[in-house]
């Protein structure tokens, strides 16, 4: 057995007995070391040079403000913000969950964090009108999704350090996606809430009530503007962003809306520290993985058998979105970039694609893998919010999936969606 043979047979055995991602990758790497006579220190140099980023540290600080936001009172007024302009509408609790998420996607940058600020407030009210359980839970979990999308995102990060490109303009490349994504969310919930008769209040907008409302959450609606408005506006780079963010989250939270005490920081920090530790391990080790599939040259055999079926950027690129889409089924997020990035990039770079439209294609992907069973993120979060299983949850998420797959290939088919503000702003 080659080295490189044993590198990808070695992690894909790992990962059908189950063995966590870092430890899978970490263990191919070694076997793989063994067998080429390379030295084990590889290893620990890949993973010390890879942590050993100035990038990296907005991580664990966006962690963190999403940790705080998400306990400091932002999530329920940006609820009755949305709720006052979408109640009146034909299932007009199930958008105001999913607007709710696209505002909540834009302070916490994560999704899981995202089903649970929302999902645990509009899971029980959406029951209570008559909303169906399962199609509730389904709306929380795949609102949710929206949180590895929109800026600031924690996998857009990921991406950008991994590809080596402006993490500024791959924030500025999930915002017309992240919008594409929730229209086709929007349209699948309309289409269901008409079939179920899920009828809002039919009450025209009241005006007076949104204003007060606005102004009740203008200190959430305000902090995605601050954040990334200081980023384009030159004051401060995308990793000094995540400390504003937390210093943000911690003065709103405290001084403001009063509702962050001593133990819900204890439990962010907590919370927030088993996260980065968990995303760090899997980056470390998947530094050595990178560099040995570029030392075996696997990137460039992939590039010639992929080159082989189609030289066509389009079909190429929906052949890659359908992988990611099997792999999302049984691998999270960041492990997906980790691995495909270096596999897939230079492959599709030869063939003319923007690396930033490519990033943004394989992050929709992986979210997708967020909705579905047997390690759908999203889908765990909304079960232990909704105390309903997996499998009732999966099946209602069926609709859900399909509006972002058609997503998934509008932005594919039309990549001015994804390039046209980073073009705009450079």
């Amino acid at each position: 057995m080659t080295a490189g043979v044993a590198l990808g047979s070695v992690l894909l055995f790992c990962l059908l007995f189950g063995i966590p991602i870092a430890i899978s990758i970490g263990i191919a790497v070694v076997v793989s070391l063994i067998l080429s006579g390379f030295p084990i220190s590889f290893l620990t140099q890949s993973a010390f040079t890879a942590l050993d980023s100035f990038p990296l540290m907005a991580i664990p600080f966006f962690i963190l403000a999403g940790a705080l936001m998400e306990n400091g009172g932002l999530s329920h007024r940006l609820i009755n913000f949305a709720n006052s302009l979408m109640k009146s509408f034909t299932g007009g609790l199930a958008l105001v969950t999913m607007i709710s998420c696209l505002f909540f996607a834009a302070l916490s940058g994560s999704s899981p964090a995202t089903v649970a600020a929302i999902g645990t407030i509009m899971f029980p009210a959406m029951v209570k009108k008559g909303y169906d359980p399962e199609f509730s839970a389904a709306v929380s979990a795949s609102g949710g999704g929206l949180g590895i999308l929109i800026p600031p995102s924690i996998p857009l990060i990921i991406y950008g350090i991994i590809a080596n490109v402006s993490i500024s303009d791959m924030f500025l490349a999930g915002i017309g996606p992240g919008f594409v994504s929730v229209i086709f969310l929007a349209g699948a919930v309309i289409l269901i809430a008409k079939k179920r008769n899920y009828t809002g209040t039919k009450e025209k907008i009241n005006w007076k009530e949104v204003r007060s409302s606005s102004w009740e959450a203008k200190w959430a609606l305000l902090a995605p503007f601050i954040i990334l408005g200081g980023v384009y506006g030159g004051v401060f780079t995308p990793t000094e962003s995540a400390v504003i963010a937390v210093i943000y989250a911690f003065i709103i939270g405290i001084f403001i809306y009063k509702e962050l005490n001593i133990n819900q920081i204890k439990k962010a920090f907590i919370t927030s520290s088993i996260t980065t530790g968990a995303i760090l391990i899997i980056l470390s080790t998947a530094a050595a993985f990178a560099r040995l599939i570029n030392i075996y040259h696997i990137p460039t055999t992939i590039s010639k058998y992929i080159l082989s079926l189609s030289d066509n950027a389009l079909i190429t690129l929906l052949l890659i979105g359908v992988l990611t889409l099997l792999i999302g089924t049984f691998m999270e997020t960041l492990s997906i970039l980790i691995i495909l990035t270096p596999l897939f990039l230079p492959v599709v770079t030869q063939l003319g694609v923007d690396p930033i439209h490519f990033g943004i294609i394989l992050v929709l992907a992986a979210e997708i893998g967020l909705l579905t069973p047997p390690v759908g993120l999203n889908l765990f979060v909304a079960s232990g919010i909704s105390k309903i299983s997996i499998e009732r949850i999966s099946m209602a998420m069926i609709p859900f999936i399909l509006a972002m797959i058609l997503a998934l290939i509008v932005i594919i088919i039309f990549p001015q969606i994804s390039v046209f503000l980073p073009n705009l702003i450079d």
